[in-house]
């Protein structure tokens, strides 16, 4: 892992020596907890050995703050070629917004599983930290953030903030949203719910989501019907492809809650061909309140996320995390916007 040692001391020396990446060295030779105790005393036992000393003024060059956030999205299948989810999209100017106020740079790119974001932002120094947007399957994931923590990499990242405990996410009250969702479906008469989206560990936010609706469901003295949950992604196709299974499967329902408003959209489309109408026959509820949201035929009725917030938040928490203080709250409130498409009026 590096070059046999040459010449003069390095820490590129050390680091061949012991096995482990420069970064490593840099962090365990100033004290950094996030290299174990026998990884650190084993590079400085090195260092000594080599006699090597910190230069002190490259040193203090480095740990210069760059005063620049790396932004990345986690790239998600859409209609369109930005491959960004139009939720995050909207995120983009509050996080924006709220770096400038901070007279902070912002550099934007995409996350790959592949690659070292800690070696390509934080341990270069383009930036002082990152956030991310987006996470896909977070069985697949987790396993990525518990390496950032593990190597001391400053981040914050939207998504569900019971998944993991590293006091880096911020995320909705998913679960007070979905019992939000429900209770409101409940009350213009509707019995059978049907939940369009994942319900389990891969994707935590919706499963929250779900949770919270059986939980207004079961406050009403109604047992919710599992075989009206079925699996869908974020993209309009793959909600119009649930909701068609959903109808395939003969169970009776008079509601949908979907986990996205792009699942809702798909969803609208797929009740207008099979004759059912929108709120006669099937109320719907979606999530996000992305701008499509309100342009639908009916206009659809969905839980509004604190996008301003949000990117405030994000901001606040990762420089939390580079200044070594403690951070904002992390979680946010939603709202119940109230449109046609279950067949309320706004003032219910």
């Amino acid at each position: 892992m590096g070059r046999a040692p040459t010449g003069r001391p390095t820490s590129f020396d050390i680091a061949y020596l012991a096995g482990v990446s420069q970064p490593t060295v840099s962090r365990a030779l100033r004290g950094d907890k996030s290299v174990s105790e026998a990884t650190r005393e084993r590079i400085k036992a090195i260092a000594r050995d080599l006699n090597y000393t910190v230069d002190k003024n490259a040193s203090s060059l480095r740990s210069q703050r760059s005063n620049t956030i790396a932004l990345l999205f986690f790239e998600d299948p859409t209609p369109d070629e930005s491959m960004i989810n139009p939720f995050f999209l909207a995120m983009l100017g509050s996080i924006t917004r709220a770096c400038a106020n901070r007279k902070l740079d912002l550099l934007i790119s995409f996350q790959k599983m592949e690659d070292d974001w800690h070696v390509q932002y934080q341990d270069s120094h383009r930036a002082d930290g990152l956030i991310l947007l987006g996470y896909g399957d977070y069985t697949e994931y987790e396993a990525r953030l518990k390496e950032l923590k593990r190597q001391g990499t400053h981040f914050a990242r939207w998504g569900s903030v019971t998944s993991e405990t590293s006091g880096s996410t911020i995320g909705s009250d998913n679960f007070g949203a979905g019992r939000l969702a429900g209770a409101h479906l409940v009350e213009q008469g509707r019995r059978k719910l049907a939940f369009l989206g994942h319900a389990d560990d891969h994707y935590p936010e919706f499963a929250q989501r779900y949770r919270g609706m059986c939980k207004a469901l079961e406050d009403a003295g109604i047992a919710p019907d599992s075989a009206l949950q079925h699996d869908a992604i974020t993209t309009e196709a793959d909600g119009y492809a649930a909701t068609c299974r959903l109808i395939e499967a003969g169970e009776p329902f008079d509601a949908i809650f979907a986990a996205s408003d792009l699942i809702a959209i798909g969803a609208m489309r797929a009740l207008a061909e099979a004759g059912l109408g929108v709120p006669g026959d099937v109320a719907l509820v979606g999530f996000d309140d992305i701008p499509a949201a309100s342009l639908t035929n009916p206009p659809l009725t969905t839980i509004m996320q604190d996008i301003k917030g949000a990117g405030e938040r994000l901001v606040e928490t990762l420089l939390a995390k580079v200044e070594e203080r403690e951070g904002p709250d992390n979680r946010l409130p939603t709202k119940l916007i109230v449109r046609a498409s279950t067949g309320a009026t706004a003032a219910s």
